[in-house]
């Protein structure tokens, strides 16, 4: 285990979706323009007609992932979150059908049905990043001669 301390919050990122807007690219787009290089999406919901995740499906090495899509078929986004890294988005999402939930990791492709709403807390003072260990499992890790 290791953890990671950011003692300064900087600025908090509110960010509405309309119909038609695409969940991660806007995302991506935010941290772009707002140069944000580390935060948390905090909160993240919504309704979607189209959305793409991906999930693993084995135990073993190298992990095996299996894509799941829904094209013209609404969708309640119900959680979105994770952690930008050096600019770098890794978001897991939970969506629902009238029927089953539904949760992986958020893929391009997921367009906003009626809203969505997303808070990004921007974290200042850390150094993180991502950096394939021994397996290729990507793990965060802190540049402290960075600061």
């Amino acid at each position: 285990m290791e953890a990671f301390v950011a003692a300064n919050k900087g600025k908090v990122h509110i960010l509405r979706l309309d119909q038609g807007d695409y969940v991660l690219e806007s995302i991506c787009q935010l941290i772009k323009e707002k140069n944000i290089r580390h935060g948390v999406v905090v909160s993240g919901i919504g309704t979607l007609d189209r959305c793409v995740m991906h999930m693993v499906t084995t135990t073993g090495y190298p992990p095996q992932e299996y894509f799941a899509s829904w094209e013209n078929q609404p969708l309640e986004l119900l959680s979105l979150q994770g952690i930008i890294a050096d600019g770098c988005p890794h978001l897991h999402m939970v969506v629902s059908d009238k029927e089953k939930a539904y949760g992986g990791h958020l893929e391009e492709g997921c367009r906003i049905l009626y809203l969505g709403e997303i808070v990004i807390q921007e974290i200042e003072d850390t150094d993180i990043r991502r950096v394939p260990n021994e397996k290729g499992i990507m793990m965060l890790t802190e540049d402290k001669a960075g600061r």
